[in-house]
């Protein structure tokens, strides 16, 4: 199959399984079929699907992730020993682990084409993720508490793991215990990166965006956090600040400069 013929073929599926779907066309433009396969997949609830499926889905998203260009490691530039800052998509990183900003749910984000990064995340790995996701849960019998972490396979992303995290949503003056659970989070992720062996972790920026955690303040912690943890720990992986935004990235690059032995 060419990569057109493979997001038709998902598209269809997607609409049949579903007879609320039977009166939506599918769209001639590109751009508009990826954006409609990007809603169903980001729609679909957690249940079985066929192996054919996912063989057709694997390859379309596979395929997506080298179009999108796949940045590794260790084509980055330290800007201190063991830690490292880069704008961009974090689903093209190829670093052994990944952070996702979850929400306590942990099934990834319901809302078709959101620009939070849990959305992006569940999108390019595949349905597969909320699967692994939903297993946990129903294992855990509960919601996944704030300052947490699972861990999951990357599935279609270039990583091999995902690591789900719980943020403090901030409503609001921030409080102390909010900070301390933001720390938690890196904390947490940390020592499970390290206990798993992941050589390489990168961070978005929890609970900034939707969270509404003061920016400034939450680089602050997440730099304090992990320089701590890697003083502490001779093992602790290499890190990657994953930002999107020009704020964020002026942020962590004074933040970190400014500690720089270079």
């Amino acid at each position: 199959m060419k990569q057109a013929e493979r997001r038709e073929y998902l598209i269809r599926f997607l609409l049949d399984e579903n007879p609320r779907y039977q009166n939506i066309a599918i769209p001639r433009e590109e751009s508009a079929q990826s954006g409609l396969l990007r809603s169903l997949l980001n729609v679909r609830p957690p249940k079985p699907v066929s192996s054919m499926f996912l063989a057709v889905q694997d390859a379309y998203l596979q395929e997506e992730s080298r179009r999108k260009g796949i940045v590794y490691t260790r084509d980055l530039q330290a800007i201190q020993p063991k830690i490292y800052l880069w704008q961009g998509d974090i689903t093209r990183l190829a670093a052994d682990g990944i952070v996702n900003a979850a929400n306590s749910a942990l099934l990834g984000c319901f809302i078709p084409c959101h620009g939070c990064i849990d959305n992006a995340i569940h999108s390019a790995a595949g349905i597969q993720l909320r699967l692994a996701c939903a297993e946990l849960m129903q294992a855990q019998g509960a919601q996944e508490p704030t300052g947490s972490v699972k861990i999951t396979p990357a599935y279609n992303l270039p990583s091999h793991y995902v690591l789900h995290t719980v943020g403090p949503i901030i409503q609001g003056a921030l409080t102390l215990e909010d900070c301390e659970l933001l720390a938690a989070c890196y904390r947490a992720c940390l020592a499970l990166a390290m206990e798993k062996g992941l050589q390489s972790i990168a961070f978005c920026c929890i609970s900034t965006g939707e969270f509404h955690f003061p920016n400034e303040k939450a680089a602050q912690i997440a730099v304090d956090t992990v320089r701590q943890f890697q003083a502490d720990n001779i093992d602790a992986p290499e890190v990657i600040f994953n930002v999107f935004k020009d704020i964020d990235h002026d942020i962590y690059r004074k933040l970190l400069q400014g500690h720089s032995k270079a």
